[in-house]
């Protein structure tokens, strides 16, 4: 092993609790796909029945299933209300510190996210995609309030962060590219200098405006990509000394990368991406709330009037 890539493999055995700008990892994804999956293939196989119009599903033999009240229709939505009530403990989470124990606010933040978004399929099959009155209103708002929460996760990944959620100052993050822009220097048998000035022309400049900023972010997602792919190909042919580096440096190497340039992008725009932030929180809430009072006086309804299979 040459000294430069033995190098790269002690940096980053010696840093295992940095990395915050870019998360690894596809637990989450996995997750989000294998929820829409199963919840998308329950509503198909009730097609046949939700396409029928109000009248007729009475005549349905899946009815009894598949009616708000019945058997499949209200475990989905006895379910969903308890995932509802689950996600308001994220903002329980973020408020204390003495939760702690519980876990990191990134990860509960994933796990908000990622039970989030399977819950507007969950209380569509409750509702036996009928809309109505007040439960309309209550699932308007939760689509509303779901949409604005992809947007906020988009913006709470954009402010530079340790692993366990807090966010970094300016110095914080200035001495974390000066760490990444050594290591990568070392893998890559160039200097710092070089390295820097390379992976700066990639950062891109802060925008004015919370549009033009919000644009910017989507562009500095493509350009880091582009940016990552090409420098891999280019340092990967010929590493230090002319012998092209194995695979697992260049991995390694694209994480680097990967994680120097958006902390690059970041700290350009992190004034305008934390007003974003606290916008967005003002605009979510209200939608949250609101949904929170419809689905609950729904449940209180529901079970004062003796409309479920259990009471």
């Amino acid at each position: 092993m040459s000294a430069p890539t033995a190098t790269l493999d002690r940096s980053a055995e010696a840093s295992p609790a940095r990395r915050p700008a870019v998360r690894k990892g596809r637990g989450g994804t996995v997750a989000i796909v294998v929820i829409l999956a199963a919840l998308t293939a329950a509503s198909l196989a009730g097609l046949s029945y939700y396409r029928l119009p109000a009248a007729a599903r009475v005549r349905d033999p899946l009815h009894a299933w598949l009616k708000p009240s019945g058997l499949i229709g209200q475990s989905a939505g006895i379910l969903g209300f308890l995932v509802f009530l689950f996600l308001w403990l994220y903002p329980f989470r973020k408020k204390y510190k003495w939760l702690a124990w519980t876990g990191s606010v990134g990860k509960w933040l994933d796990v908000h996210v990622v039970t989030a978004l399977g819950l507007p399929l969950l209380v569509a099959i409750h509702a036996a995609w009928k809309f109505e009155g007040l439960i309309g209103l209550g699932y308007a708002s939760m689509l509303v309030v779901c949409a604005s929460g992809i947007v906020g996760r988009y913006l709470y990944a954009r402010i530079p962060r340790s692993r366990s959620g807090v966010e970094l100052t300016r110095d914080e993050v200035a001495a974390e590219r000066r760490a990444l822009v050594t290591e990568i220097a070392a893998a890559t048998g160039q200097t710092p200098d070089q390295v820097s000035r390379t992976l700066d022309e990639a950062a891109g400049t802060a925008e004015q405006g919370l549009g033009r900023a919000f644009a910017r972010m989507l562009l500095n997602d493509l350009i880091r990509w582009r940016t990552t792919r090409r420098l891999l190909r280019e340092w990967g042919q010929a590493g230090p000394g002319g012998t092209p580096l194995p695979p697992a440096k260049i991995r390694q190497l694209a994480e680097l990368v990967n994680s120097e340039i958006a902390l690059a992008q970041q700290a350009r725009l992190l004034e305008a991406t934390q007003a974003a932030f606290r916008l967005w929180h003002v605009a979510h809430r209200p939608f949250a709330v609101t949904a929170l009072v419809a689905v609950t006086v729904h449940v209180i309804v529901v079970i004062a009037m003796g409309a479920t299979w259990f009471w």
